[in-house]
Parts: structure tokens; sequence; C-alpha cells
């Protein structure tokens, strides 16, 4: 019964296994994304209970809300042309921007994107923002966050004691949810692999040229966040890729995410 234990869990994290659009990595993810998205509306809900969102009728909301527009249609035309429409079911965007001097943004799977306050300044224009949305889109598109929970779960409590995290455990499902897509002032964005951050990377750019903003905008964003790093960088750049080696990655990646670029 043992061997055939393992032999059973080693068939269900091959069936697991997805590729990542453009990459081709292969990725596990134990939850069906339909889960992640019910967890997702749940963790949001109690997000924007705790951090109300600016007035929609303010300017920055309002950017936010005309940014996320362009975005979303352009996700959508990217999956739909490519065959990826899966990766988009069930989304319900909501693009919500919050008082908060953290410089942070995350995209929960669904599409629930929220821009906090303190990125604004970095940012200092849409085009720049863009980079920022169009990055954190790119990992609900890429189902980071599901590959990181499942990670997550399959090192803490095993695949045994999955059901009972996620129905008899709700707050520490809530709890994972939170950290798996970056979202909270002490979780910070991009707490991703390296891996995740370049795939995400290569797909906001891709994201951004498709809806009309200027990819070459990137390196720049980026150069301006390692500026205002010092000797302890924001908690948006507490994790690899290194500033000088994304950028130079970027700049690599730039020729092809202008044969989408459609000023």
């Amino acid at each position: 019964m043992k061997f055939k234990s393992k032999y059973l869990l080693i068939v269900f994290l091959v069936v697991a296994c997805n590729t990542v659009p453009i990459t081709g990595r292969k990725q596990l993810n134990l939850l069906p994304e339909s889960q992640m998205i019910g967890m997702s509306a749940t963790a949001y809900t109690d997000f924007l209970s705790s951090n109300p969102p600016v007035a929609a009728s303010g300017k920055d909301a309002r950017m936010v809300s005309r940014l996320g527009v362009k975005m979303k249609n352009a996700v959508e035309d990217y999956c739909n042309n490519n065959g990826l429409q899966d990766r988009i079911k069930g989304f319900a965007w909501e693009f919500k921007l919050v008082d908060d001097p953290t410089v942070n943004a995350w995209c929960m799977p669904g599409g629930k994107v929220v821009i906090y306050t303190g990125i604004l300044d970095v940012a200092g224009s849409e085009e720049a923002l863009a980079v920022v949305m169009g990055h954190e889109i790119a990992h609900a598109i890429a189902r980071h966050g599901n590959e990181r929970m499942s990670t997550t779960i399959l090192a803490q409590v095993g695949m045994a004691s999955l059901d009972a995290v996620l129905q008899q455990k709700p707050k520490m499902a809530n709890d994972l949810m939170l950290k798996a897509v970056g979202a909270g002032t002490q979780i910070g964005m991009l707490k991703f692999s390296r891996n995740h951050e370049t795939e995400a990377d290569k797909m906001g750019l891709i994201f951004m040229a498709m809806a009309g903003y200027n990819p070459n905008e990137a390196p720049k964003f980026w150069e301006r966040m390692a500026a205002i790093g010092g000797q302890r960088p924001p908690e948006i750049l507490s994790t690899h890729p290194s500033n000088e080696r994304r950028i130079t990655e970027l700049k690599a990646f730039m020729p092809e995410a202008m044969k989408y670029y459609n000023p």
C-alpha cells in the first residue's frame, strides 16, 4: 500500500503540472484555479475591509482604473489569440488604489489588482505604472500564486492534509493566499522566485505593449527603483533578480516586446 500511495502521488503531481506561457517552464499547480479564484475573492474582500480604497472619483484612482481597463483588454486579447483562454476563465477584474505609503502592488487570481499610493511617485506617469500593473497581472496569468501556495502546502502539511487546510483552517488558507500573491505591507510585492520574476517581467512587457504603453519605460522604472533603494531597498526590491540583472534581461527581451507595441 505504501508503494501504491507513492505511485498515486507521483501520478497526481505529474497531472498537476502546467506550462507557463512564453517561457514554457513546467510548474506545479495542485489547486484548481477555480478554487484559487474563490479563495482570492475572500482574501481580497478581507484586505479591502481593513484597507479601504481611495475614492474612485479621485485623479489617481481614475488613472488606475483607466490603465486597468486597457491592460485587461490587452491581456484578454493575448490569451484569446494564443489559445490561453483557460488562463482568464472566471476572472472578474477589479482595479483599486489604496492609500498606503508602501511601494507595493499585487494582483490576485481572478484579476483583483491593488495599487498602493506609495508606488505612484516612483512611477511618475501612467506609462510607468503600466510596467507595474503588467508585471503583477502577469503573475496571475502565469499562476505563480497557485504554484507558490501548492509548494508551501506540500512542504508544510503534505498532500494528505491539503483538503483539511483549505476547508477546516480558513484563516491559514487565507494567510497563505495573501502570502502567495505578495499582498500586505508586511509581505511586500515581488517576493517570488527568480524564475517567477523573469516570467512576469517578460509577460508584463507584452501586456503593456499591447495596451499601447511603450515597454521601453520598464528599464527606466527599475533604474528609478534601484536609485531610491539606498542601503535598505524598499520591499519591492527584496528578491532576485538583482536590479542590474533585471534591467539587462528586460532590455534583451525588448525587441520581442516591441513587436506587440501599437501606440
